[in-house]
C-alpha cells in the first residue's frame, strides 16, 4: 500500500511539474480548458493523478477551478493580477527595507552574485533567465531574516511568473538589465528609500503591461 501511495505521489509530482512548465511557457493559451480526461490520456496516468496536479496548480494561481466546468488557464484580464501586483508592490519593498537594515556581508555577496548571474544570462535562454531572475529577487529579500515573509514571497512569485510571461508579449520592451542593476546598486549602497521605490515600480510595471 505504501509503495502504491508513493508511486502515485511521484506521478502527480511529475504531471504537476510538466503542466506548470507548459502553462508558464505558453503551451496552453490564456483561458484554455485543462481537461482532466484528455490530460490523463496525454500523460498516461490516472484521472486522480491529473486532478491532484490540477488542484495544486489552482493553489499556485496557475489554473482556475470553474464551477461545473472543470479547470482552465487564467486570463490576463482578470482583476486578480492587479491585486497581486498591488500586494507585491506593498509587501516586497517593506521586506527589502528590512533586508537592507539587517543584511550582513554574506547577504551583500549573495545579492552581488545573483545579479551577476542574471546580467550574464541571455533573455532568450528562457529557463535559465527565469531561474536567475527569481534567484536575484529572492537574494535581495532574504536578508530580511523573516521566514514567514519569505514563504509569502515564494507563493506570490509563482503566480507572478504567469503575469510576467503575458506582459512580455503584450507590453512594450523594458530595460530589465537597467532596472535590476539599479536595484542592486541601491540595495548594496544601503539606500532603503531609493531601493524600496525602485522595487515597487519594478513590480507594478509588469502588471501595468497587461492593462496596456
Amino acid at each position: 500500500m505504501l509503495v502504491m501511495v508513493e508511486a502515485k505521489q511521484m506521478l502527480s509530482e511529475r504531471v504537476y511539474t510538466t503542466l506548470r512548465e507548459a502553462i508558464l511557457c505558453g503551451h496552453f493559451a490564456a483561458g484554455a480548458a485543462l481537461k482532466p480526461q484528455e490530460l490523463a490520456g496525454t500523460y498516461g496516468v490516472s484521472l486522480a493523478v491529473v486532478r491532484e496536479a490540477l488542484v495544486r496548480l489552482v493553489g499556485d494561481g496557475l489554473a482556475d477551478r470553474l464551477t461545473n466546468r472543470g479547470f482552465a488557464v487564467p486570463t490576463p484580464s482578470d482583476r486578480r493580477w492587479q491585486d497581486l501586483a498591488e500586494a507585491r508592490a506593498t509587501f516586497e519593498p517593506a521586506m527589502l527595507r528590512l533586508a537592507i537594515e539587517r543584511g550582513d556581508v554574506e547577504w551583500e555577496a549573495r545579492v552581488r552574485a545573483a545579479h551577476h548571474r542574471l546580467a550574464r544570462t541571455p533573455a532568450y535562454e528562457k529557463d535559465a533567465w527565469t531561474a536567475a531572475h527569481r534567484e536575484f529577487h529572492r537574494a535581495l529579500l532574504d536578508g530580511c531574516g523573516n521566514a514567514m515573509m519569505l514563504e509569502t514571497f515564494d507563493r506570490l512569485w509563482v503566480a507572478s511568473e504567469l503575469v510576467r510571461v503575458w506582459a512580455t508579449d503584450l507590453a512594450p520592451p523594458r530595460d530589465h538589465l537597467g532596472e535590476h542593476r539599479a536595484l542592486e546598486e541601491s540595495a548594496l549602497a544601503r539606500d532603503a528609500d531609493t531601493a524600496a521605490d525602485l522595487l515597487a515600480r519594478h513590480v507594478a510595471l509588469t502588471a501595468a503591461g497587461l492593462v496596456e
